[in-house]
């Protein structure tokens, strides 16, 4: 069976996500799959003055040592905007005012699927620095350039790409 993505856009908030590998929508056999629970995530989308991305190299497993955009997991009762702020907080130490949601993804794990919202976030003061904490083990904003260089988690750069929220 060959399986293929499918971009979907939600009509009312014009948030692109992309299907579930495994679902109906990616073609399963008899379309009959069981759904394994849903952990709502958020991810950061932080750009600079200069137009950089605010990355993090992951501190712990999954993805040990690879680069993202800071984030994590919605607590019960909070909403995506304030996880996505005490997140970057956490992981950077910066100050940030939560915004539009850009895009969803859906990653599946051992025995849950992470819906991950990533959110465009804006620095609340320019003479911030970012300074490693939490569960990253480096911070840096990079440019494109730095972008490419660097190992990032597994379809990162073609998901931001994809969205239009790459560095410049």
């Amino acid at each position: 069976m060959r399986l293929r993505a499918v971009v979907r856009r939600c009509g009312g908030c014009r948030v692109r996500s992309l299907p579930r590998m495994g679902t109906a929508e990616s073609g399963a056999p008899n379309g009959v799959v069981a759904d394994p629970p849903l952990v709502p995530c958020v991810g950061a989308v932080v750009h600079d003055a200069d137009g950089r991305l605010l990355l993090i190299r992951r501190g712990h497993a999954p993805h040990e040592g690879l680069w993202s955009v800071p984030g994590g997991r919605v607590e019960p009762g909070e909403s995506p905007e304030a996880a996505v702020v005490r997140e970057v907080r956490e992981e950077t130490g910066l100050r940030v005012r939560a915004d539009a949601a850009v895009g969803r993804v859906q990653i599946p794990a051992d025995d849950v699927v992470y819906e991950v919202t990533d959110l465009a976030c804006t620095l609340e003061g320019s003479d911030q620095r970012p300074v490693a904490g939490d569960d990253a083990s480096d911070v840096m904003f990079a440019d494109a350039a730095a972008l490419e260089r660097l190992s990032c988690t597994p379809r990162l750069v073609e998901t931001l790409g994809g969205w239009g929220v790459l560095p410049r």
